[in-house]
């Protein structure tokens, strides 16, 4: 079975490295594909061996819609070659629990659907240490959040859109939604503080530039949000993984089919508590 990775990224050096040790030790570096958003000589250093695509920076509007267009093509022809693509941001890594799956081969190998979706969580490191190892090795505790509980990996032509799958209107009422156990979309914005810093200020001054179709509120006030979110996380209860875990998972199995823009994704839940990652996420 033949699988790659897909991202986009600008500047988000920490968790492009994140991503490249991620997935380059479970598919190889040559089946990574990183598409640079303006360039950056930095990417092939972090990234050896992969294949980096450069495009230009030179409009930011209406960036959502185009940005999604065209990783969606990107995607399909990559299916020319490979049986699954997976596609997440950088600072988005899919671990799979080796209790339940060997290897992303062995798991892709056991799904009947087309494409996939993978229970969320945002990361946070309450220390704010700085180190350099792997992440899961300093941040541990986690929020469930169905906003990112996204789809992640296709082996049709099928495009990724609002964090769900992009189907014809004929198939969004039946199109199977599946998420299978064992398999979790680690969002790594909030799991280092030196680079929530220096992503934030990044994230504001694209916010704060003038046009339409520009990043909302969120990139705007992009520093203070990060503070409000981390305190937010700090303050809810603690749950044990399995029982935080299970609550999770059930309550995203019946998904939003959404008829006027034919998207299928998950509920975008908020849930009131926190836990803390078992240890085989480290390994």
């Amino acid at each position: 079975m033949k699988i790659c990775a897909l991202t986009m990224v600008y500047k988000d050096h920490w968790a492009l490295d994140q991503w490249y040790r991620h997935y380059s030790r479970q598919l190889g570096a040559e089946n990574l594909y990183v598409v640079s958003h303006g360039t950056d000589p930095r990417i092939q250093d972090i990234c050896p061996g992969a294949s980096i695509l450069t495009i230009p920076r030179d409009r930011l509007q209406g960036f959502d819609h185009w940005r999604g267009r065209m990783l969606n093509g990107f995607q399909q022809g990559l299916l020319e070659i490979y049986d699954w693509v997976i596609r997440s941001d950088a600072d988005e890594l899919i671990c799979l629990d080796p209790a339940r799956w060997a290897s992303f081969a062995d798991m892709l190998q056991a799904q009947d659907a087309p494409a996939l979706f993978a229970l969320g969580f945002n990361l946070f490191d309450f220390s704010e240490t700085a180190t350099q190892e792997p992440v899961f090795t300093k941040a541990r505790d986690v929020v469930f959040t169905g906003h990112y509980s996204k789809a992640w990996a296709v082996r049709r032509s099928i495009g990724l859109r609002r964090h769900g799958l992009q189907l014809r209107p004929a198939r969004l009422a039946e199109f199977p939604f599946v998420m299978p156990r064992g398999v979790y979309l680690a969002h790594l914005k909030f799991a280092d503080a030196t680079a929530l810093a220096t992503m934030s200020e990044i994230r504001q001054e694209v916010g704060n530039t003038k046009g339409p179709g520009l990043p909302g509120k969120a990139w705007q006030k992009a520093q203070q949000e990060a503070i409000d979110k981390i305190a937010e996380a700090q303050a809810l209860p603690s749950l044990p993984w399995l029982e935080a875990e299970e609550t999770a998972w059930g309550s995203l199995q019946s998904p939003v089919r959404d008829v006027g823009k034919s998207v299928l994704r998950c509920q975008s839940l908020r849930f009131q508590f926190r836990t803390t990652l078992p240890d085989w996420f480290g390994q």
